[in-house]
């Protein structure tokens, strides 16, 4: 049975939190992308005083039609505080 969005990000999220240890901030995309999913997740990698400049990573991370994650990458990073227009 495929899985709906919804359960694809909760496992991607759930996985890569296990797999890294660290704290999930946010989904920054998920698209169905072949027989699987493309599912990219920011990451807190640094938490800082103040919390504007933590360090945050964006992780991408391929699931196959069941919710395995089949790999990840980060794929940048950033402080909390910079923001750019047009971002994902």
């Amino acid at each position: 049975m495929a899985l709906s969005i919804s359960k694809v990000i909760q496992k991607a999220r759930s996985e890569l939190a296990n797999l890294t240890g660290l704290e999930i901030s946010s989904t920054v995309r998920a698209e169905k992308e072949g027989d699987g999913w493309l599912v990219v997740i920011e990451v807190v990698e640094k938490r800082s005083i103040p919390d504007s400049m933590d360090i945050l990573a964006k992780y991408e991370t391929r699931l196959d039609t069941d919710g395995n994650m089949l790999d990840f990458k980060r794929a940048g990073m950033r402080k909390r505080i910079d923001v750019s227009e047009g971002e994902e």
